[in-house]
């Protein structure tokens, strides 16, 4: 980020600089221009048709002025050579254009090579792109299930008439989808349900009817869950008549809520596929822009102290790197002792004095039925470790 910040302060200065040199370039000009069609004015003017000493004078020097003028901009528009070259100069000093030092050779050969295309195909298909989803698996010889990106299909199919504002293919798709979403704890069908009730009261009166009847027929099913809301949905009914874009239901009808209705059908329909919101490769692109710096920082190190084959394991970064709150998705325990992070076959075991170790761990410090905190003078028998879940 400073690097960024240290390019758009020169950015800055130029774009000042050209301002401030247009505007007085324009000012010269408009002078200039006045002069001479006085000049030319008070000449035209005069009865005398031949010019005198005097005019050819003045002519003179209004060229001289002009010439002057003419100078005086190119002057200003090399120094802005100068100015704009500043800000190469920035780029190429803040920012590393070979990023070959953080980078290794077959690290995406093999399988890894299969699984990095399936990634960008599952991407493209989350955007809509099939075609071009469809063309990459061809050209890269990747074959995929026919069926795995139906769900992506009827996903963006519905994405778009949400778009658009119609709501019938999503009432559709979370009625057939209706126990699994009560399951995950979904409210996507009663916002769908909301939408479609105040689409009644925003043509006012003429539908009261209908509307009454859509919420008698539709909100029962919600009424342990949503209550109040169904309540408020209610009350905006007694101003139908006057008008409820006018009446303190008005805020019922923010578009904003078209907006959240999309995300929470992307989250919930990206649960009931086993799918994250977020694309992978989204996610990796994000976390790597963030990683870049301090890899960046750290490979010059190295090099400069001639360490760089320090940087030689196949799966870890020579450094931690946090990435911050946005990249935390789940909790992850890390064996104090063995430097490895916890798995179904290698679980974090609690000891009675209250410090966990990994199972593997436990073991190798186990001796017959005594077994002694590395952190604390505590002993206990093996046996009374437990396996906790974060």
């Amino acid at each position: 980020m400073e690097v960024c910040e240290a390019v758009e302060r020169e950015l800055d200065k130029v774009t000042n600089k050209f301002g401030a040199v247009s505007e007085e370039s324009s000012t010269r000009i408009d002078e200039q221009i006045a002069f001479l069609n006085e000049l030319k004015t008070n000449l035209l003017e005069r009865e005398d048709e031949e010019l005198n000493y005097s005019d050819e004078k003045l002519i003179t020097a209004a060229v001289t002025r002009a010439r002057d003028c003419v100078s005086r901009i190119a002057t200003d528009h090399r120094e802005q050579h100068s100015t704009v070259s500043k800000v190469g100069k920035a780029i190429d000093r803040n920012f590393t254009p070979d990023f070959g030092s953080i980078t290794r050779d077959g690290i995406f050969s093999g399988e890894r090579d299969k699984i990095l295309t399936q990634v960008i195909c599952q991407h493209l298909y989350r955007q809509g792109l099939l075609d071009i989803g469809d063309n990459l698996c061809v050209e890269s010889g990747l074959c995929l299930d026919p069926k795995y990106k139906e769900p992506f299909v009827e996903l963006h199919r519905i994405l778009e008439a949400l778009k658009l504002h119609n709501l019938e293919p999503a009432l559709k798709w979370a009625g057939e989808n209706r126990q699994a979403l009560l399951q995950q704890g979904s409210s996507l069908e009663f916002k769908l349900h909301r939408l479609a009730f105040l689409n009644l009261l925003k043509e006012g009166p003429s539908q009261q009817s209908q509307a009454i009847t859509y919420a008698r027929t539709n909100f029962t099913q919600f009424v342990k869950r949503h209550e109040k809301e169904i309540q408020v949905l209610m009350g905006a009914l007694l101003f139908i008549s006057g008008g409820i874009e006018s009446s303190p239901y008005s805020h019922l009808f923010d578009n904003n809520l078209w907006e959240d209705i999309q995300d929470t059908f992307t989250r919930d329909a990206c649960a009931r596929l086993g799918l994250s919101v977020d694309s992978p490769l989204a996610v990796c692109f994000s976390a790597g822009c963030v990683a870049l710096p301090a890899l960046l920082n750290i490979s010059q190190v190295m090099q400069a102290r001639q360490v760089a084959n320090i940087w030689s394991g196949k799966d870890e970064l020579p450094i931690e790197i946090d990435l911050g709150k946005d990249f935390h998705y789940h909790s992850v325990f890390a064996c104090p002792i063995l430097r490895q992070q916890a798995s179904e076959s290698n679980p974090p075991m609690r000891l009675t004095c209250g410090h966990v170790i990994s199972r593997d761990a436990l073991h190798k410090l186990a001796s017959g039925n005594k077994l002694k905190c590395p952190y604390c003078p505590g002993e206990q028998n093996p046996n009374e470790a437990r396996q906790i879940t974060f």
